[in-house]
């Protein structure tokens, strides 16, 4: 396939057209909606404008004063379920901001949907929250990090579609049988958020291996099979996300029978344009990335895998976890030997290699052990410790679950196991690289083809493209 002029003289990748959207005309083009105000009504708003659909990310988004500032989240209260009410508060004013500049900024082109992690802090409220204030302003609300089981029950109550993300085909089955196929009506698409190639959160299973990716094709086709098993018909969207760059990448996709209708979101592209919301030194960081300076790690408090620029933040948390050993409360076997660096008295048994280790580190300035869920410990700066333990008293509740401060959102508002130093306050990292904290220092989600900035000629000579620009430029294919 190639490209063609259509009837208004724009070139436009062959193949490619516009689809029906719950009643909207829109190009089959979605906006990732990331994380914590990487994306907002600025490049949303301009995304829908441009025929597409917006994403809006309805994570603990951005509201604003009177005088256009933005009001910095702060948390007042003395407990961490004080704290999490005002999170709430805080995600839902936020994104009833967020939509309503977006939906202005469309002028009534193509549609506007927002992003929610099923597994964040008051999901359920915060989305609840968010629709009865945005009514007829919101199309859709995309939802993965987790099995969202009630997310169709929720928004066809409102009369908006849901966008499901899933990894496989058996992911959407458990959710159609379980729940979705009771609102089926309001299933405008599903997304397939390739655990390999997308950044953010992934949804490898415990069955698959992050070193070993496998071929989306394969698994959007499955995918395609189980919602034909269901009575779905082939013009409900799958939205393919991660990896896409160019669409002439994508040809023996679009028309293919096998596959049924598809659509592509684009996360990594729209961070580049002048209308996204990062901060200048995020936007400058992309544009020196090669293949490969993004790793997919297991170091999120929400036990998910995700993929981030592997600079000194991520690297940092992986020596942490590499200055780690076994340890026993008791002699036992190999694990023979008194620890008597970093414990300050305390009786821990471990193998004559790691106290060697051990004492090595202690004589770097790693002097602390501190214990993980997994019977290890590992060793960090007397700084790193005040630090991780000061984040952990901070907590918030921004998960449903923690492992970084052992915090669960009901009932008893503990997950019952021990914090695990190895991780980090994703809510604390994610405000402060989206709000001019230093991109080096913090966790910067990109996906894998981030490199291809570096290396697009689109880019070339420092251009940043609006997102119009941006829009027009994938519609040829390139």
């Amino acid at each position: 396939m190639g490209a063609y002029t259509n009837k208004t003289g724009g070139l436009m990748f062959k193949g490619l057209a516009p689809i029906n959207y719950r009643g909207r005309e829109v190009w089959p083009l979605i906006e990732g909606g990331k994380g914590v105000s990487a994306t907002n009504h600025a490049s949303s708003g301009a995304w829908a404008a441009a025929g597409g659909i917006g994403t809006i990310s309805a994570v603990n988004a951005d509201s604003y004063a009177e005088d256009g500032s933005i009001i910095p989240q702060i948390y007042k209260g003395r407990t961490r379920a004080e704290r999490h009410q005002e999170l709430i508060e805080f995600a839902i004013n936020g994104a009833v901001a967020q939509v309503h500049r977006a939906y202005e900024i469309a002028s009534g082109k193509g549609a506007i949907n927002i992003n929610i992690l099923w597994e964040m802090g008051g999901a359920q409220q915060i989305m609840i929250g968010v629709l009865e204030r945005c009514k007829g302003m919101i199309a859709g609300v995309t939802c993965g990090a987790g099995m969202p089981y009630k997310l169709g029950e929720i928004t066809s109550s409102f009369g908006v579609s849901y966008l499901p993300i899933v990894s496989s085909g058996r992911a959407f089955r458990a959710l159609w049988k379980r729940a979705y196929s009771k609102v089926a009506d309001y299933l405008s698409a599903v997304v397939y958020e390739d655990p390999w190639l997308a950044g953010g959160h992934n949804g490898l299973s415990n069955a698959e291996d992050p070193r070993q990716p496998q071929d989306p094709y394969p698994r959007v086709r499955d995918l395609r099979a189980v919602m034909r098993e269901a009575g779905i018909p082939d013009s409900t969207p799958i939205v393919m996300a991660g990896g896409v760059w160019h669409l002439r990448d994508w040809s023996d996709w679009i028309d293919n029978p096998e596959l049924g209708q598809i659509a592509f979101q684009f996360g990594t592209r729209p961070l580049l344009t002048q209308e996204s919301p990062i901060p200048q030194g995020w936007k400058d960081r992309l544009t020196t990335l090669d293949e490969g300076d993004v790793l997919l790690h297991k170091f999120s408090p929400t036990g998910f895998y995700s993929s981030a620029v592997r600079n000194p933040y991520l690297r940092n948390l992986e020596a942490r976890s590499e200055r780690q050993i076994a340890y026993s409360t008791e002699e036992a076997g190999e694990q023979n030997q008194l620890l008597d660096v970093g414990v300050k008295g305390k009786k821990y048994w471990v193998a004559k290699p790691d106290l060697q280790n051990a004492r090595a580190w202690f004589g770097a300035g790693f002097t602390d052990a501190i214990k993980t869920p997994d019977q290890t410990l590992v060793f960090v700066t007397p700084e790193e410790r005040k630090t991780i333990q000061k984040d952990q008293a901070d907590c918030m509740g921004c998960l449903s679950h923690c492992g970084f401060s052992a915090w669960k959102d009901h009932d008893d508002y503990t997950t019952g196991y021990l914090v695990d130093p190895r991780s980090f306050c994703i809510q604390k990292t994610l405000q402060d690289i989206a709000h001019t904290g230093d991109p080096e220092q913090n966790l910067m989600f990109a996906g894998h083809s981030a490199y291809m900035f570096k290396q697009d000629p689109f880019y070339s000579n420092g251009f940043v493209p609006t997102v119009k620009q941006l829009v027009d430029r994938i519609l040829t294919g390139d």
